[in-house]
């Protein structure tokens, strides 16, 4: 436990919280609007002077607008002029809008550091004890009251440590696609390296008959090299453990073509080239290769009632696309936590191109990824 509590204290903040939105003012507007009706409606029932607590309900609504950029602070606002409000009336302030102020208080835990967590709860702690002991709440409203806050705080540090959870996630899938990249432009660099290797033999060995084959042998050996190069800067942009790289040849365009012959249940799959698809890099075309492989293996598995999937490449001089739809009723999503599309953006980005993915125009999903045909 005191392990646990000294981890708490010494967490930071989280990254980047969500900015302030439209949502958020609506919210507020919407809460000041409440606590007016229900003053106005309450005004007989409320403590004497019912302003105060009307002022008190309406006025702290703007905090609402910091709860995520400053909750600690929020909190220091909030809490205390609450306990100053009762005491000018002498008793709770009774106004059910206040209810809103847990959403500072699950912003304490959220989007606060631990010190500020742990600040923030003993403020709003030495709030309810101070009214429980001045007679503005009985016992068990007070306890009800922390029980309350302490729900409030645990929900927010569970969906801290989910968020965390899943960012790790998403982290380890990035890592991962960036290894299997890694691996393929090993092989890819291996095989020019030994075709450099032959040409070289061979060029060495017609050296005094027959020049002219080995000036041949030489042009190919710099092509190949040039090859082996851009290869090679793309890989060492790609983070690789010490793992014995694969043998086996990587994926090729004309491999997609297999798809459209699998049997079995779930809908067809229609393949389209287009274009010059056979100069492409090796990392290209295995790139195109698994996106179209992750996206039909998708549909197939969540595409609801879906009869066909359509898998187009198309190449011009520039640029590689890819497209895959299928025409199921409504939006599928790309995986149950969206894990396989991040590991798909990834490659692409490290390649220099892009993933996109949504619901179709009428109907399914549709994933478009644009890579450019020399490696970036």
């Amino acid at each position: 436990m005191r392990e646990l509590l000294r981890s708490w204290w010494r967490e930071p903040r989280p990254a980047h919280p969500p900015p302030r939105g439209w949502r958020d003012g609506a919210l507020v507007a919407l809460l000041a609007a409440a606590g007016l009706v229900e003053g106005f409606a309450r005004w007989g029932s409320l403590p004497s002077p019912a302003v105060v607590p009307v002022v008190i309900g309406v006025g702290l609504t703007p905090v609402l607008l910091w709860r995520r950029s400053r909750p600690l602070l929020m909190t220091l606002v909030a809490f205390p002029v609450c306990a100053v409000g009762e005491a000018l009336v002498h008793r709770d302030l009774d106004l059910d809008t206040l209810a809103y102020l847990l959403l500072v208080v699950f912003s304490l835990s959220r989007w606060g550091s631990g010190r500020a967590a742990v600040f923030g709860a003993a403020v709003v702690a030495a709030k309810i004890t101070w009214s429980a002991a001045v007679g503005h709440l009985d016992p068990d409203d007070a306890l009800a009251g922390a029980g309350v806050v302490s729900a409030a705080l645990a929900i927010g540090a569970a969906l801290r440590w989910r968020d965390r959870a899943r960012r790790r996630e998403f982290e380890q899938v990035k890592l991962r696609e960036r290894e299997r990249l890694a691996r393929d432009l090993h092989d890819t660099v291996a095989h020019h390296v030994s075709a450099m290797a032959i040409r070289a033999q061979a060029g060495l060995a017609m050296l005094e008959t027959q020049p002219s084959a080995a000036a041949d042998a030489l042009r190919l050996i710099e092509a190949e090299a040039s090859r082996a190069l851009a290869e090679m800067r793309t890989m060492v942009r790609a983070l690789r453990h010490d793992e014995p790289a694969d043998r086996l040849p990587g994926p090729r365009i004309a491999d997609l073509r297999q798809l459209a012959g699998r049997t079995g249940p779930g809908p067809a799959v229609e393949v389209e080239l287009v274009g010059d698809l056979d100069g492409l890099p090796a990392a290209v075309a295995a790139t195109i290769c698994r996106l179209a492989q992750e996206s039909v293996t998708n549909a197939r598995r969540h595409a609801r009632d879906a009869t066909r999937i359509t898998v187009s490449v198309v190449t011009d001089e520039d640029t590689v696309r890819l497209r895959v739809s299928d025409d199921g009723n409504g939006p599928t999503r790309p995986g149950p936590d969206g894990f396989g599309l991040a590991g798909m953006r990834e490659r692409a980005h490290l390649l220099g191109g892009s993933v996109d993915a949504g619901p179709g125009r009428d109907h399914g999903w549709t994933v478009t990824a644009a890579l450019p045909r020399a490696v970036a």
